[in-house]
């Protein structure tokens, strides 16, 4: 299983559309990128690709990366310091089950828009959206495949 190949353009497009919709009403940036596999830590890669996508740029500190593994069946949810800051120390914890519950019926879609709709709701209340907000980051899947673009 390719990491690019995983979703159809549909499933890009419903995940796209949430992180947009999520966005709408914060200045919080969100981010999904999906590898076909990692060695090592799944958290350690994702703090890694954090960076390297350039999440820890936004003027704010308030980027949230969902990051899935695929052949090793396991995800992130990785968010920047000044989120980290400001939501309940079990936040992160309660998308991670959300999702979990999502995964284990094989339904990866719907788990990271609920996950994504979820963290922008929390993001609106420490980081509301205002008129000067600009879209820092962009809201396309990122892949392995085109990490190098970026």
């Amino acid at each position: 299983m390719k990491a690019s190949t995983f979703l159809t353009k549909e499933q890009q497009s419903l995940i796209r559309n949430a992180i947009i919709e999520a966005e709408e009403s914060t200045s919080g940036e969100i981010r999904v990128h999906i590898e076909t596999g990692i060695e090592g830590e799944v958290l350690d890669r994702a703090a890694w690709i954090f960076e390297k996508i350039g999440m820890h740029k936004t003027e704010d500190r308030n980027g949230v990366l969902f990051y899935l593994a695929l052949n090793n069946r396991k995800f992130a949810i990785i968010g920047d310091g000044g989120v980290n800051a400001k939501v309940p120390e079990d936040f992160w914890n309660e998308v991670k089950i959300k999702l979990e519950m999502n995964f284990s019926n094989e339904k990866f879609t719907e788990g990271l828009a609920e996950g994504i709709l979820m963290t922008g709701l929390k993001l609106k209340e420490y980081f509301p959206h205002v008129k000067t907000d600009i879209n820092e980051l962009p809201d396309d899947i990122s892949f392995e495949d085109n990490l190098n673009k970026e």
